[in-house]
């Protein structure tokens, strides 16, 4: 059977197609960065090329409901090219679509990296309490995780739980002086969408303790997935008071 070529829209299943069907990829986002790929570049997640990926003639795009576009998403559909579209909200429903996505791109064997993350979070790292968090996303105007989202499912399952959680919006954009008001036990600070750094966020939020978090183990979903709970759960324990 002739190898599925695919185009994709969304970082982590960028990595997560990169290591379980190497060479199915023929194009990815700028911001795809892991692994290092040697393919073509369409743009961001937000704007993609479509003229480029048409170029392409892939067979298939994946992307995902909530990082791209519906616009572009019916503007590749409109060329004729077949556009896979995850939706993930929780760990159960990343497992599922990954599955689905791998699948689509001629895996045939469940990669071991995928059995390794579901045993990962079956007995993720023990917290001794339940804690509170604000966790931004962005600033300028501040933005933190609200119900229903990914992010916020993995701290639950590390024992810790959003301040937003029961918001109307998923990201709302709420005043510092609120996030500061509502004296979390911590502030998760990841380095994406925003890259918070050591420099940048925590100044914001004196006498809080703040956990800077990797990005990549917070929000995507593949083989970053398998370590993520004890990478969070380090990350989280420094910030205790």
């Amino acid at each position: 059977m002739s190898r599925v070529r695919v185009v994709s829209l969304v970082p982590s299943l960028t990595e997560a197609v990169a290591v379980s069907a190497p060479g199915a990829l023929v194009a990815a986002t700028d911001w795809c960065t892991h692994p290092g790929l040697d393919v073509a570049r369409v743009g961001g997640t937000k704007n993609p090329a479509v003229d480029r990926i048409t170029a392409l003639a892939p067979d298939l795009v994946i992307a995902n409901e909530e990082e791209n576009r519906p616009p572009d998403l019916d503007a590749l559909r409109a060329a004729g090219l077949d556009v896979l579209v995850t939706h993930v909200r929780t760990l159960p429903q990343a497992v599922g679509e990954l599955d689905r996505v791998l699948s689509a791109c001629g895996v045939r064997t469940r990669p071991r990296w995928l059995d390794e993350a579901e045993a990962a979070w079956e007995a993720p790292p023990a917290s001794e309490e339940v804690r509170t968090a604000v966790v931004p996303v962005w600033r300028r105007p501040w933005m933190v995780l609200g119900r229903d989202t990914f992010a916020g499912d993995l701290l639950a399952r590390l024992g810790v739980r959003t301040l937003y959680a029961d918001h109307s919006e998923r990201y709302p954009r709420v005043p510092l002086e609120e996030l500061r008001a509502a004296r979390p036990d911590v502030v998760v600070l990841p380095d994406e969408p925003y890259r918070f750094t050591a420099d940048d966020g925590p100044e914001a939020f004196p006498g809080l303790p703040c956990a800077l978090v990797s990005g990549r183990h917070l929000t995507w979903y593949g083989p970053s997935l398998a370590e993520a709970p004890q990478v969070l759960g380090r990350a989280l324990r420094a910030a205790r008071r």
